[in-house]
């Protein structure tokens, strides 16, 4: 993790003992996912037809396929064909989200640790 999100980390964390979220607008409410008033109105009907019909966008459909090529190797045998090649998929994966600017830490953390240790042994 970066300095500075461990520092905004700390800074939210801090902010939540001193009870500085208690008060805020929408407290206690189920936050409202649907909000599309970011969304151009011109758009919002072509959006909703995406949506609806479970369109995902290239970063998001990444993302989700990186999370199951994830999974399904902790499944794998290392010496399976489908191993390499799946191992080769989640990289070019985590690449092109990383040149997207998008973080890539959901593939390592706690659960990915042993992962990824397997990906190095792999190589070695």
């Amino acid at each position: 993790m970066w300095f500075i999100d461990r520092l905004a980390e700390q800074h939210i964390i801090d902010a939540q003992r001193k009870g500085e979220f208690d008060d805020l607008p929408g407290a206690g409410r189920p936050l409202e996912l649907d909000d599309d008033s970011q969304v151009p109105e011109t758009l919002r009907v072509a959006y909703r037809i995406l949506k609806n019909a479970g369109f995902l966008p290239p970063e998001l459909q990444m993302q989700k396929e990186a999370v199951e090529l994830s999974t399904l190797l902790r499944t794998l045998d290392p010496a399976d064909q489908a191993y390499a090649g799946s191992l080769r998929r989640l990289r070019l994966l985590e690449l092109k989200l990383q040149q997207a600017g998008l973080n890539t830490d959901f593939l390592r953390g706690d659960y990915g640790q042993p992962l990824r240790h397997r990906f190095d042994s792999k190589e070695n």
